[in-house]
């Protein structure tokens, strides 16, 4: 989550404290340490002053150190031991911190050294996920060119099966048309068929009802000839040779009538084409 405006910009602020702060203390610090050598040198000059002042006010103690006495009862020497093992004990502690500094240093390489060489690991470890990375990459890019290319002839393969659907579409609109204009010609051809069906029909049932007509008439005079034939006493013989003629009549139309006796019209010829 990250952190708000104003904090980023306050720890910004701090650390340029800090570092503007810090930028002289290699500065102070010398300066520190030349105010305590001057504070030692100081308080060893005025020790000497004091020990010059205390000889000029005993006269024998000067005839005692010009024969040679010891350095207790010498107080410059005195003052100037005390100066130097002040120096010393400074000397010392200052060696102490330089040691204290330099124990600091070499564990600051140590830790240093270590995170170098957990930093190079890193790096390395880094190196190689970008050269994994990167032959990745490859692989990948290699796939997408391929399926660019797969993609670029599905497009062509995809336009020429449009431009074959659309010219079977134009195909199917003509060959639709067509039908359509057989069968508006079809239809007519039924018509006119039904038409000439129709008529031979009629004039068929007109033949059936001459037919008729005549058989009407013809049994009409076969009836009135039988009833002449009942008042004469001679007319047998009249009556057969007239039975004998209606025989003959009757065989002559036995062509006109089918199989179960029922009449049907003379023979025509019948043109049973679609066109009439």
């Amino acid at each position: 989550m990250a952190e708000p405006a104003w904090q980023e910009l306050l720890r910004l602020r701090l650390a340029e404290r800090n570092a503007r702060e810090s930028a002289f203390s290699p500065i102070i610090e010398q300066y520190r340490k030349l105010a305590q050598q001057t504070k030692l040198l100081k308080e060893r000059n005025a020790s000497l002053l004091r020990a010059v002042g205390s000889v000029r006010g005993t006269p024998g103690a000067s005839a005692s150190s010009g024969g040679g006495g010891s350095s207790e009862d010498n107080p410059v020497r005195a003052a100037y031991m005390a100066s130097l093992e002040s120096q010393i004990s400074s000397l010392r502690d200052e060696l102490a911190t330089v040691y204290k500094t330099q124990g600091q240093n070499a564990q600051r390489l140590l830790s240093m050294n270590e995170t170098l060489r957990e930093k190079e690991e890193l790096s390395r470890v880094d190196s190689e996920n970008l050269r994994k990375t990167k032959d990745e990459i490859g692989v990948l890019q290699r796939k997408v060119n391929q399926h660019n290319e797969l993609m670029t002839e599905k497009d062509r393969t995809v336009q020429i099966l449009h431009d074959e659907i659309s010219t079977l579409q134009l195909e199917l609109g003509q060959i639709e048309e067509r039908n359509q204009t057989l069968t508006k010609d079809n239809a007519k051809l039924l018509q006119r068929w039904l038409d000439a069906k129709q008529a031979e029909a009629n004039k068929m049932n007109e033949a059936n009802e001459f037919y008729e007509n005549m058989r009407s008439r013809h049994q009409t005079v076969l009836t009135w000839r039988d009833g002449a034939t009942d008042d004469a006493n001679g007319a047998d013989t009249a009556s057969q040779s007239s039975v004998s003629g209606n025989g003959d009549a009757e065989e002559r139309e036995q062509p006109t009538r089918k199989k179960d006796g029922t009449p049907s019209p003379a023979a025509k010829a019948v043109d049973l084409t679609p066109n009439g």
